[in-house]
């Protein structure tokens, strides 16, 4: 499939997703849902081992995980969470335990957490050790589809090229059993798969497979890339 095929089959399959979802969870079309069990999924997650020895984790500022990262902070884990689409200067926000004037909860709240987080560039970031990310769709391969604004990839494809994470970083996503799909899910060259899988009732291990090296630049169109500062300074000077 050529590039707008890909684009077109992977928008399938979330609608797909995003319907079977609607009965039991509302309006879920055109984000990562916030399902029910997200508490359970959680919790699940937390009772793994890359979970129990990770000390900064990376995650997303969806709702769906919300309750992974209230639980990191209460057990004094820090976490790194991206600004929303990466337009400010410095794309992430710093939430460490001992420093919160909020309770851990609130302090996971994306809006509050844009109050009370101190902004960071990729360059002030440590190593991370677990990446949580949201997803509409998952198989047990890895393929991970999100909302379709690329704006995951782009930061896990950051910390890459920085030497923020390395092939033992695992990737872990919590999702609903509804959103795991057992036929193959189309992808492109710069998506990321995932390591793991968390749903309220299952942990599904996904085979290794390549990570994409860094940024596709002949992926980004320039304004994209302007509009995320964190590109536009590493854009190469032939692009």
């Amino acid at each position: 499939m050529n590039r707008a095929q890909v684009q077109r089959a992977k928008q399938a399959v979330r609608e797909h997703v995003w319907a079977l979802l609607e009965p039991t969870h509302g309006d879920v079309t055109g984000r990562i849902p916030s399902f029910i069990g997200a508490d359970s999924a959680a919790a699940r997650l937390a009772e793994h081992l890359a979970w129990q020895t990770a000390r900064v984790i990376k995650a997303v500022p969806d709702k769906a995980q919300l309750p992974v990262r209230a639980r990191a902070l209460q057990e004094g884990k820090r976490i790194y969470m991206a600004s929303p689409r990466l337009a400010t200067e410095n794309p992430f926000y710093l939430l460490d335990p001992e420093k919160l004037s909020v309770p851990p909860n609130e302090a996971a709240e994306r809006r509050t957490a844009a109050k009370v987080a101190q902004p960071v560039g990729v360059h002030e970031m440590p190593v991370v050790d677990l990446i949580v990310c949201g997803s509409v769709a998952v198989n047990p391969e890895g393929v991970r589809l999100g909302k379709g604004a690329g704006y995951s990839d782009i930061e896990v494809a950051l910390l890459q090229e920085a030497g923020l994470i390395g092939p033992n970083t695992l990737i872990a996503t919590t999702v609903h059993p509804l959103q795991v799909v057992k036929e193959a899910l189309p992808e492109s060259e710069h998506d990321f798969r995932v390591d793991l899988i968390v749903t309220p009732d299952e942990t599904i291990e996904c085979p290794p497979h390549p990570r994409p090296p860094g940024i596709f630049w002949d992926r980004l169109d320039p304004d994209s890339i302007a509009a995320i500062p964190a590109l536009a300074h590493r854009k190469p000077s032939n692009r």
